[in-house]
């Protein structure tokens, strides 16, 4: 920029050396606050270190939102440029093709899945009954191993620059003699130790769904999100390989002069795409099926209902699962394979809209005679109904090769995965955050704020992408930066202005964060029970215990929690209590993920030294784990049996709160209980 002062330099570079400003001084502004406030300790030994799910889950929902805030920027920018893009606009093709590129890799990547894994860090072992997930330090790892991926990706902004392949990364546009940069590189190991935190992930929360469900919690007493949770975590387990294998070997082409991927001496680029889409068409459903899950609790809680067809929800919840995995090659209906099999996986593509179609049936049949509540979590589900019913519909237009084929290069599939993706994941994900809330934190959000960001996330997506499906079909091509067509402008302009009220709801979401916090004392909820809520997790305090539950509870049906207050059993006094046994703290997870991103940021530059002293580290910090013997501390019973009573007593000091008046200061965390039945 300084060296050619171009208007195009200028401004592009403008922008560059902004966004890595903000990086830069973000940081600092966190180390000194950190500083300033004396909370290192705190942080290292109550948090960084901590096997806690709960906090570990609260962590990766804080990563999540701060990669959503860039990607979100990102968006803002890539919509301006479409809107002035007529012969030109003000970013370069370089620029806007990383701007897409960090955009789909932060969302998909180190959006969506931090959040939905979050979500479940914190939801699914309350809800079994459990202390904890059954590999606590392997869970800290995940999170120290996607966080160095997330940084991987920020430190991209400030040194060298990102992949401008695409968030999907096809060779030869990632090759070495297309790409000969560090963008691929910063790709290939951002999403290495993405995946293979996923891939962990998914292992221990499976392990723990199997194995430490409470007494009594049978699979089909289950609650709905938990189920979600399991089908998720076993996509994980098998989809998240083939992307690191995919990886690995572009990076073996890229390092080594290795051929899988190239148009010579063997290789072919269609073997990455497979094994892309082998792991991105699963990838779907991992975000969305944490999503259906949480509409899945929202719904009843605020329609004073049992949750209809529970059965049929979870059988559609497998047949997704098992479907997703037959789908992949409806990426390729463009790329030359025969008719009959764009047939095959045409079928299979509209198929897996059945058992989606059957929640749908099920949600709107809760709400059916339910005494709706419209909070901010109710507001979200219905728009996501209203909303992803129209994204599948295009999906099923999309499953017909024929269709496929004129639409697919076009940004009409851009507004169709938008339409899942943002209603469905997006919207169920900040849907979870406002629900559960007030459980991780003990105070509920502030509504007013909470419903003015809802409605510009509903209203700016409707807008940013519903104008996409016209232009596709009058032919717009995605990936563009710019182009020659006047009657594109209107709509781009609409899509533009989508995207400033999207991003006027994330400034709310912030404002809303902050004034909850404020008047946090009005709101709140210690007796943990805010919204009448049917399964364990809102058996306990709000917060809850760092051990959740002073004994595991014993589950007699399958809405738990409700079932309990039905039979005047749900706040029992206990005569005696015992020690109780939990994991020890552990630096395994900060360690690694430090070590990991030293690694992968050494390989990104091709310091051999730090890669072979982080890869040195990294073996003598598991070895000396193993030699580790104190790997568990004791709760006292004494420490359990005050910290219990005292919530029984504020429980008892509470008024029953009624629905009329749960949004507001009178809740303390004590719904008045619904009269709809418990389904045993």
């Amino acid at each position: 920029m300084l060296q050619h002062p171009a208007r195009a330099n200028v401004i592009n570079g403008c922008i560059a050396t902004g966004a890595a400003f903000m990086v830069v001084i973000g940081a600092i502004a966190v180390i000194v606050l950190i500083t300033l406030a004396g909370k290192w300790r705190v942080l290292w030994s109550d948090w960084l270190t901590s096997p806690d799910h709960k906090k570990i889950g609260i962590m990766y929902v804080a990563l999540a939102l701060v990669m959503m805030s860039r990607a979100l920027i990102e968006a803002w920018l890539m919509r301006a440029q479409q809107a002035f893009g007529l012969d030109g606009g003000f970013l370069s093709s370089d620029h806007f093709a990383q701007l897409f590129s960090t955009h789909g890799t932060i969302m998909i990547f180190f959006m969506a899945m931090p959040f939905l894994t979050g979500i479940i860090n914190y939801v699914m072992p309350l809800q079994i009954g459990a202390r904890d997930v059954s590999f606590p330090v392997l869970n800290s790892i995940s999170l120290g191993l996607t966080a160095a991926g997330a940084a991987l990706v920020m430190v991209s902004l400030v040194i060298g620059e990102f992949s401008t392949g695409g968030w999907f990364g096809y060779p030869p546009y990632t090759e070495a003699s297309f790409n000969p940069g560090v963008g691929p590189d910063y790709w290939i190991w951002a999403l290495s130790l993405s995946s293979i935190g996923s891939t962990l992930t998914g292992i221990n929360f499976a392990v723990t769904i199997y194995k430490e469900r409470a007494p009594g919690m049978t699979l089909m007493r289950m609650p709905m999100f938990t189920w979600a949770a399991l089908c998720t975590s076993i996509l994980m387990i098998f989809a998240m390989p083939p992307l690191t294998v995919a990886t690995a070997q572009l990076a073996l082409d890229r390092y080594l002069g290795f051929h899988f991927f190239t148009n010579a001496l063997g290789g072919n680029p269609m073997h990455f795409v497979n094994l892309f889409w082998l792991f991105g068409h699963p990838e779907v459903y991992i975000l969305i099926l944490p999503a259906f899950g949480v509409y899945s609790e929202v719904i009843p809680a605020f329609s004073g209902k049992a949750l209809f067809g529970y059965p049929s929800l979870v059988m559609a919840t497998m047949a997704i699962a098992i479907l997703s995995f037959t789908v992949w090659l409806h990426h390729f209906f463009t790329m030359g394979q025969s008719a009959d099999i764009n047939a095959v996986f045409g079928i299979a593509s509209m198929l897996i809209g059945i058992p989606t179609g059957v929640k749908i049936y099920d949600w709107l049949l809760t709400m059916f005679r339910g005494r709706v509540r419209i909070t901010v979590p109710m507001v979200y589900s219905i728009a996501f109904i209203l909303l992803f019913v129209i994204g599948g519909m295009t999906g099923i237009l999309l499953a017909d090769p024929g269709i496929d084929y004129q639409v697919h290069n076009t940004v009409f599939l851009v507004a169709h995965f938008h339409n899942v993706a943002i209603p469905g994941v997006l919207f169920g994900m900040v849907a979870a955050y406002h629900f559960w809330f007030p459980k991780a934190f003990g105070f509920r959000l502030d509504e007013r704020w909470g419903m003015i960001s809802a409605l510009c996330w509903i209203f700016g997506f409707m807008l940013a992408f519903f104008p996409l499906y016209i232009l596709g079909l009058m032919g717009m091509s995605r990936r563009t930066v710019a182009y020659t067509e006047p009657s594109y402008v209107p709509l781009e302009i609409v899509a533009f202005i989508g995207a400033f009220l999207i991003v006027g709801a994330l400034g709310a979401l912030v404002i809303q964060l902050w004034v909850s916090i404020k008047h946090r004392n009005e709101n709140r909820v210690f007796a943990g029970d805010p919204w009448d809520g049917r399964s364990l997790e809102w058996a306990v305090s709000a917060p809850p215990p760092e051990y959740n539950f002073p004994v595991i509870p014993v589950v007699t049906g399958r809405d738990a929690f409700t079932t309990a207050k039905e039979e005047g059993k749900a706040y029992p006094r206990l005569e005696t209590y015992v020690d109780i046994e939990m994991p020890g703290n552990s630096a395994m997870g900060p360690v690694l993920g430090a070590l990991g991103f030293a690694m992968a940021f050494g390989l990104v530059w091709h310091i051999w030294w730090l890669v072979i002293f982080s890869s040195l580290g990294a073996a003598a910090t598991m070895i000396l784990r193993g030699f580790a013997r104190d790997t568990t501390r004791t709760v006292p019973a004494q420490k359990v049996r005050q910290e219990h009573q005292h919530w029984l007593d504020a429980v008892a000091a509470a008024r029953a709160i009624s629905r009329a008046h749960e949004g507001t200061a009178a809740n303390r965390g004590l719904a008045e209980q619904a009269a709809a039945g418990v389904v045993p």
